[in-house]
């Protein structure tokens, strides 16, 4: 289904007045409640907000993951109706398969799509030496530390060639100089291949560093409180007086929230 509201060519993800609830033992929980978003074609967006707000909610509904109660998604004019190859997703938790390599980890997706052997390895050596991992491509996961695991989820997303990157607090569980490091590498990724990205976190200096655009949303159920635009050069300095000033709107904001 071509979506009727894609005015704009660049507009790679639209949701429209998005309602996810869940029932449990007869209770309703209502988690995300009348969103509307674009997602502009290369742009990177960030939803930002506090712990259990639905953020992850809201993007698995662009994953295909979930689908909304009310409304509808949109990913390049199509009707998002369940998890599909134009949309490559990162978690906190990488989820490699232990069983395969890094490289095979990574060529993983293209080699399920049947591409021929020689094709998928070079794509998937293009990734991994854009993440920075020439030479493990025979390690293990169980060999790796958590920023290389990190780095293998990225790459094998990329691999499979997604219009749409969707993170969801990915370095969430890293220690502090991991994460800087990884905010840095995945900035550098992201401007040599561009792709429309998606990016969730409750760490406003992560959002600031990253985003073109912030979104940001209230306590459950979940609606956007406010939009930021960071035109800010790359790459980002956090002691810059103009990042400092940023992140204390952002704080403003969800005080006011909260």
């Amino acid at each position: 289904m071509e979506c009727d509201g894609r005015v704009k060519e660049n507009r790679m993800i639209v949701a429209k007045d998005v309602k996810k609830t869940f029932e449990s033992m007869g209770n309703v929980n209502e988690v995300v409640e009348k969103v509307s978003l674009e997602v502009k074609e290369n742009e990177f967006v960030v939803l930002f907000g506090p712990g259990q707000c639905g953020k992850t909610t809201l993007l698995n509904l662009i994953a295909g993951l979930e689908l909304p109660t009310e409304g509808k998604v949109f990913v390049n004019g199509k009707e998002v109706t369940g998890p599909g190859p134009d949309r490559g997703v990162v978690y906190q938790t990488t989820a490699l398969f232990p069983f395969c390599s890094v490289m095979g980890n990574v060529e993983f997706g293209p080699k399920s799509r049947g591409i021929d052997k020689k094709t998928r390895r070079e794509r998937a050596q293009y990734f991994i030496d854009l993440v920075g991992l020439t030479g493990f491509e025979k390690s293990f996961p169980n060999r790796l530390s958590g920023g290389m695991r990190q780095r293998v989820g990225i790459a094998r997303a990329y691999a499979n060639n997604p219009k749409v990157m969707l993170m969801d607090e990915p370095f969430g569980h890293l220690d502090a100089q991991t994460r800087y490091m990884m905010e840095e590498e995945l900035q550098n990724i992201w401007q040599k291949e561009k792709r429309t990205c998606v990016f969730v976190t409750n760490n406003s200096e992560e959002a600031v560093y990253l985003a073109d655009r912030i979104v940001i949303l209230t306590n459950t159920p979940t609606q956007i409180k406010a939009e930021i635009e960071v035109n800010l050069p790359r790459p980002r300095k956090y002691s810059d007086p103009e990042f400092l000033k940023i992140r204390r709107q952002i704080e403003d904001i969800c005080e006011e929230t909260l």
